[in-house]
């Protein structure tokens, strides 16, 4: 009698034992690829689930993104200029049966398609592309390792560019092009602020020489403008009228009426020469 309750008691053990290994717990990120004696079942999960023990065998994968930092990668532009640039590429996968099946590791398989195609596609760039166009290159790059990963069961969402780094001479370079491009810049702004400061001051010369006693006005707005807020500048109008004592007015007004005179009398010889005619 105790032997056949010690055969019950090692039987319900080994129950025990092979109902524990029968017992699987995913997680809700992961998936569980099966395998029945070596032939693929499917992907189980997430939650508590059953396999065959020693029959069946299990392989987790994790279904969220991953980052590979992709290291200093020194490569020669398309027009030869030398340089280091580093990314960092976003990955997961969407077909746990693939990843599984269809490459031995998917991870390293991916950062590796990465760094072969950064330096590939930077060298078919140039440096201003790569400067000033990283967006394009970023959505180019992804675009080709999301291809080159897509029977793997992998799905590249982001290729980002981090860093360009540039020889201290290609460096010093670009700081003068850039230095020369501001000052042309400030040199083209500054005439074209002097050119129409130019036509607004002959506009208003034309203004004021067309309206009675604006010169004045604006002569006695500058006299204003210059002495207030305790200026040490002094000025003191000085009529026109008062030089015509002294007969500069005068000897103006008479090299004008000569001018006038000659120009009169050659015009009326000239008429009389036609009568005598």
């Amino acid at each position: 009698m105790a032997w056949i309750l010690w055969l019950v008691a090692i039987l319900l053990l080994f129950l025990l034992i092979l109902l524990a290994a029968s017992i699987r717990v995913v997680k809700e990120y992961e998936r569980g690829v099966i395998f029945r004696l070596g032939r693929l079942v499917g992907a189980k999960g997430p939650g508590l689930f059953f396999i065959i023990p020693i029959v069946d065998s299990m392989v987790k994968v994790d279904l969220r993104t991953a980052v590979f930092d992709v290291p200093p990668q020194e490569v020669i532009t398309k027009d030869n200029v030398t340089t280091k640039v580093n990314a960092v590429v976003y990955y997961r996968v969407v077909d746990p049966e693939k990843a599984v099946t269809e490459v031995e590791n998917y991870s390293y398989a991916t950062a590796q398609i990465a760094l072969t195609t950064i330096r590939s596609v930077i060298g078919q760039a140039e440096l201003d592309e790569l400067l000033s166009e990283r967006e394009k290159l970023n959505q180019r790059l992804q675009s080709i390792i999301d291809e080159a990963t897509d029977p793997w069961g992998i799905k590249v969402s982001a290729v980002e560019i981090k860093d360009v780094m540039l020889p201290e001479g290609m460096q010093r370079a670009m700081a003068a092009q850039a230095e020369a491009e501001r000052e042309r810049r400030r040199r083209i702004i500054a005439a074209e602020g002097e050119f129409q400061a130019a036509k607004k001051i002959a506009e208003a010369a034309e203004v004021l020489a067309k309206q009675k006693g604006g010169l004045f006005i604006r002569m006695l707005q500058t006299i204003t403008e210059a002495t207030e807020e305790k200026a040490s500048t002094v000025i003191i109008p000085f009529p026109v009228e008062m030089l015509e004592p002294l007969g500069l007015l005068r000897t103006q007004t008479r090299e004008n009426s000569g001018s006038s005179g000659s120009s009169s009398g050659s015009s009326s010889g000239g008429s009389g020469g036609a009568s005598a005619e």
